[in-house]
């Protein structure tokens, strides 16, 4: 049978079927690279459970990954939304890092300033996402606890992921654009013996037959050791129409003499805290 994974516990997983019915189900094997939004083959092997065969070919995959470990969080999505709001304060560098690994993984991105009904944060958070916005950019700016169904005009047809650090207001859109969310989650924990849902799984919910939104756990980090130094470069909008034009073919952009790119950041047409989370991502010591 084919089916497609909607939860991500571990090494446990939820897929549901074509009839709508879900099985939990496990891997073969002891490593385990099944990403929450995976098509996937199964064997039922009794009433209510089933083994995963084969994961189907996917059109995309995004995943974070330090020098130990890689941490899968989403597979065939189409688009990134990367939650932020005006409190508590968020990371710019690792919205940046989540807007390379998008890019790395040619998924579209938008940007979501939640809580704006805060309006003493509002014009700091603006400000810190202005540099997003140059680059072209999509910031969509709400208050999820009221405004959710703005945002679903951009989710429809398509599969869409929800990455962001913790306190962000993830959960509470995605319980406004899903009511029944809180009990769907219940249900699968149940199932897998998991006692009680927490933030560290995957969840897949479906807002209609062509759309879905799947909710990630909130990230503190986003590693991105699975991405060379080129790939890495590629990634970052501003950059790529000076790639190549340095005197060195293999510039680290760092000290060499004649960088496009250090070049371009003298000349304020690169911002400073973009080119200093460029450095720490691909491991410059004096960055």
């Amino acid at each position: 049978m084919q089916g497609r994974v909607v939860a991500a516990h571990g090494r446990q997983y939820w897929v549901e079927l074509p009839d709508g019915r879900r099985l939990p189900c496990f891997p073969r094997g002891k490593k385990s690279e099944v990403a929450c939004g995976d098509e996937v083959d199964i064997q039922q092997t009794s009433a209510d459970q089933g083994v995963i065969e084969a994961i189907r070919p996917r059109r995309s995959l995004l995943y974070r990954s330090n020098e130990v470990r890689q941490k899968l969080i989403a597979a065939n999505v189409d688009l990134l939304i990367v939650v932020v709001a005006t409190e508590p304060a968020f990371s710019d560098e690792l919205v940046t890092r989540a807007l390379v690994a998008g890019e790395s993984a040619g998924i579209e991105t938008l940007i979501v300033l939640n809580k704006c009904d805060l309006s003493d944060r509002l014009a700091a958070s603006r400000a810190r996402l202005a540099v997003f916005a140059d680059l072209g950019y999509r910031i969509r700016e709400l208050c999820a606890r009221d405004h959710a169904e703005d945002l679903r005009p951009a989710l429809l047809g398509r599969t869409s992921v929800l990455v962001g650090q913790s306190g962000m207001g993830k959960s509470t859109l995605i319980n406004a654009l899903v009511p029944e969310a809180g009990a769907a989650t219940r249900e699968i924990s149940l199932a897998l013996d998991s006692g009680k849902h927490t933030t560290t799984h995957a969840s897949l919910y479906r807002l209609d037959a062509d759309s879905a939104l799947i909710d990630s756990p909130g990230l503190q980090e986003f590693g991105l050791g699975h991405l060379g130094r080129a790939e890495i470069e590629q990634a970052f909008p501003e950059f790529r129409p000076l790639l190549g034009q340095c005197r060195f073919r293999d510039c680290r952009h760092d000290r060499e003499p004649d960088c496009a790119l250090t070049a371009a950041l003298d000349a304020e047409c690169i911002d400073p805290r973009r080119f200093a989370a460029y450095g720490r991502i691909v491991g410059r010591r004096d960055t």
